[in-house]
């Protein structure tokens, strides 16, 4: 039998169009349970590395014959030495090239929709950490909103669209997640802009992004325009682009709603999440999409892979938005919220540019899931 490389890509195409796939997971237990790759038709088992040495032909039974089999480990070593040991008592199996290593730091570009006079907004999901980022494109010009690190998938992808950057937005200081934002703005000459209310302790120089700042995208003038919506930190900022869509940051998502604690001021900025919430929110057209910074299950996305609901449709369904009763809300975004982000203060010193750690540093900071929601 033959051992197969499976990249990063080819499994996000199979979370995206719903494929089945049977995923043996060989980190230990403790990592595989605090994350692991989601799927909607996926099937795993956990055998962690160490006690497959001896032999494989134990575990031979439990593996399915009729759909693809993909070894998984942190970094690729271990699942291909198991894939290859599989191989050899007679299975066609995979191993995922790079790893959760390459897993977390995959980017799928989904076009969201057209907007006026020919331009296109891009979502850019990341399936394996529930980070969501933006581009709007125009007659040559481009925006970007909320990057994650990757800063070279963002200029490409602006350059295969023959687009120039010309502006870059953070919603806020991010705590989960590294950004690149300001390092798009420094390679491409593109203004970044952050809102000042998050930047006390900024060491580089932005543009303050507060309530009403709008910038015009191409030709067609197609605004973006900023929405103060604090909560989730003091100075976060949504968005809203040609008077369709409604960037959120990480102050409501499809399925939940920001949480306020990320920089130790919960019982401070519950108010404020409150009053975005159901009031500042409440005041926006209904018709608005809703496209978030963050998802945090595999079945907030739609059939075509992205993440995005209309205001309207979460209002009804969402129970974050439901919360009749303050002390109740208080309650329950204050006194039951999951575990923090991983290395989330480190994160924060990243993003203000306090700290500059090497690419290895910077895997191991952001190693795990998605934990801006309430729950």
């Amino acid at each position: 039998m033959t051992i197969n490389k499976m990249t990063a890509a080819q499994v996000a195409r199979k979370v995206i169009e719903k494929q089945p796939l049977f995923i043996l997971d060989v980190r230990n237990t403790d990592a595989y349970e605090d994350w692991k790759i989601e799927g909607q038709n996926f099937e795993y088992i956990n055998i962690p590395y160490f006690e497959l040495l001896d032999g494989v032909d134990e575990i031979l039974p439990k593996l399915p014959s009729n759909q693809d089999v993909l070894v998984v480990c942190a970094k690729e070593g271990s699942s291909k030495m198991i894939a290859e040991m599989l191989s050899d008592a007679g299975r066609d199996v995979f191993y995922l090239e790079g790893g959760m290593k390459s897993w977390s730091s995959y980017l799928e570009p989904i076009k969201v929709g057209d907007l006026t006079g020919g331009g296109e907004l891009y979502q850019f999901v990341r399936l394996g950490k529930g980070c969501l980022s933006y581009m709007v494109i125009s007659d040559g010009e481009a925006a970007v909103i909320d990057a994650v690190r990757f800063t070279d998938i963002f200029t490409n992808f602006a350059k295969e669209k023959n687009a120039e950057i010309k502006y870059v937005f953070d919603t806020h200081l991010h705590a989960d997640h590294i950004s690149g934002g300001r390092h798009i703005a420094e390679a491409t000459g593109a203004t970044y802009y952050l809102p000042p209310k998050d930047a006390d302790e900024v060491v580089f120089e932005y543009m303050p992004l507060e309530d009403g700042v709008t910038v015009k995208v191409g030709a067609s003038q197609i605004e973006v325009g900023a929405l103060y919506s604090p909560g989730h930190t003091i100075g976060s900022t949504s968005f809203i682009v040609d008077s369709k869509y409604l960037l959120t940051g990480d102050i409501l998502f499809i399925d939940s709603i920001g949480r306020p604690d990320l920089a130790g001021l919960a019982e401070d900025w519950v108010g404020d999440l409150r009053e975005t919430l159901y009031h500042r929110y409440r005041e926006l057209a209904e018709d608005l999409i809703v496209l978030p910074a963050h998802f945090m299950i595999i079945q907030e996305l739609n059939e075509d892979g992205t993440v995005a609901k209309r205001l309207g449709d979460l209002f009804a369904q969402n129970h974050g938005l439901n919360i009749e009763s303050e002390d109740e809300f208080r309650h329950i975004v204050t006194d039951n919220l999951p575990p923090q982000p991983n290395a989330y203060q480190q994160i924060r010193q990243v993003n203000m540019g306090k700290v500059t750690p090497d690419q290895d540093e910077q895997i191991e900071m952001e190693i795990g899931p998605n934990r801006c929601a309430v729950r």
